[in-house]
């Protein structure tokens, strides 16, 4: 069954972040969905989304105008051998594979205008936070800043940004979800019921990055002291937070996914050019 290029997406591997690419394409645009997956339950969940769902990688990529690259990293070599290049040929190419780069991506898929992309889980409600790395702007790229919006927030970066953005922003829901977890428990441990507990920490998170955003002149610190008092309840909490180094422990966290982040790119750049030396 043939549609029309330009009315149609793959979305190659339907993983988590890419059933969420699939969910929100299929509720807010007219476009047609390719989903491709190796599992059967994979390509069942897709299809229950209303994608068309099968293992051909080739076709979906032949039949579409724009194809979303949601394996993971060390799966491209294979993703490469099981499509022809001339399907690549003309067709928006959107990677959203930690690591690897633009140039690699190039190399890979030559005669496609490619992108290199890293969203978050967050794209499964429409609120992911999506870096683009910064490749030329013109009327491709404003397609494919169109096309992500509709995941939530986009953001043109230098590409050097892509491996710090994905251990902040890529990686971040998980971190965000023990940090609520952990405070969520710490209410359970004082007395309070354990479902109340939870939805007082996220009305409090979402509260919160609503106010930051309507004071971004200010730095988080400012309403830090607002909030404290002398003697008061969230001075002695903060003391504990100080005392267990808790701010250094999460800025670590974010160093070191990002550095993991560049650490798959070296791995996987090398394989994938010698995968393209294979051909």
């Amino acid at each position: 069954m043939t549609y029309n290029h330009h009315s149609t997406v793959a979305v190659l591997g339907s993983g988590k972040i890419g059933l969420a690419f699939v969910k929100q394409i299929l509720q807010k645009t007219s476009y047609r969905v390719y989903a491709t997956g190796r599992r059967s339950e994979t390509l069942k969940a897709a299809e229950s989304l209303g994608a068309l769902a099968l293992r051909d990688n080739n076709l979906a990529v032949r039949e579409s105008g724009i194809v979303v690259i949601a394996v993971k990293p060390f799966h491209f070599p294979q993703l490469l051998s099981e499509v022809e290049p001339e399907s690549w040929k003309g067709k928006i190419v959107v990677s959203l594979m930690a690591g690897v780069k633009l140039d690699t991506l190039r190399a890979a898929i030559p005669g496609a205008r490619v992108f290199r992309a890293m969203p978050n889980l967050n794209s499964y409600v429409g609120f992911s936070s999506t870096a683009v790395a910064e490749n030329g702007y013109d009327d491709t790229s404003r397609t494919v800043e169109e096309f992500l919006k509709i995941f939530g927030k986009v953001y043109w970066v230098p590409e050097e940004y892509l491996d710090i953005w994905t251990g902040l922003a890529g990686s971040g829901p998980a971190f965000i979800a023990e940090i609520i977890d952990a405070m969520a428990m710490g209410a359970v441990a004082a007395g309070m019921p354990r479902e109340l507990s939870y939805e007082a920490v996220l009305d409090v998170l979402e509260g919160t990055a609503r106010l930051l955003r309507s004071r971004l002149y200010q730095h988080p610190g400012q309403l830090r002291d607002d909030v404290t008092t002398p003697a008061g309840t969230t001075i002695k909490g903060l003391m504990v937070l100080e005392s267990g180094g808790v701010k250094a422990v999460l800025m670590k966290m974010v160093e070191e996914a990002s550095r993991r982040s560049r650490e798959i790119g070296e791995e996987i750049n090398l394989k994938i050019l010698e995968k393209i030396r294979q051909r």
